[in-house]
């Protein structure tokens, strides 16, 4: 990154910090305008980082530096004030390209636009995570998207509630979801369930 930014006159590395906290110390006393953030580093992460810069000195511009399997983070990291994100595997010609337009404030895309776009990405990338999912566990999946309890999957696929329960979790970790209200509307998405039931919880 360095060498990239030593290419073009226009701008001047300041400071460099090892992880969020030194970035966060860093700006206290260097006041850049213009902040690289890596999302994944000790001691506190971009994300953080770049919350605690904007609350302090919200005239700052973070860009989140991040490889594409990191597009899922992104979203977060605009919601928390970030104007921007760069890809490691742009070339050189397209980062200057892009930070120059961010340093006088011609951003290539606006905010509302960049959301929905990291929200399709993301969308996109989920959509191909069913893949990673066994044929039991997609089972399950379908039986929690029918409004099914752990006790009646457990009952329908003839399996303790425990092992049903450790699905779940395996489940959630595989598609980075957190209940069963955003399970069940990946396996609408992907057209493995439809959204009218019986009462009974069996699909119509």
């Amino acid at each position: 990154m360095k060498t990239i930014l030593n290419m073009d006159a226009g701008f001047e590395i300041v400071g460099e910090g090892r992880n969020g906290a030194e970035a966060v110390e860093l700006m206290d006393q260097l006041m850049p305008g213009l902040v690289l953030m890596d999302i994944n580093m000790p001691e506190m992460d971009g994300l953080e980082a770049t919350k605690q810069i904007k609350e302090r000195y919200p005239y700052a511009k973070i860009i989140i530096v991040t490889v594409s399997d990191e597009i899922t983070y992104l979203f977060e990291a605009l919601k928390r004030g970030a104007q921007g994100y760069l890809l490691k595997n742009l070339t050189p010609s397209s980062w200057l390209q892009y930070l120059r337009a961010v340093a006088v404030d011609e951003v290539p895309m606006s905010r509302e636009f960049a959301l929905r776009l990291l929200q399709e990405f993301s969308r996109k990338k989920l959509a191909r995570r069913d893949t990673q999912l066994t044929g039991r566990e997609k089972d399950i999946l379908e039986c929690v998207a029918s409004g099914r309890s752990n006790r009646d999957i457990s009952l329908k696929l003839a399996i303790s509630e425990h092992t049903v329960k450790n699905h779940l979790k395996n489940i959630m970790q595989k598609l980075h979801m957190e209940n069963r209200v955003q399970l069940a509307r990946f396996a609408y998405e992907q057209g493995w369930v439809s959204q009218s039931f019986s009462d009974d919880g069996a699909q119509k």
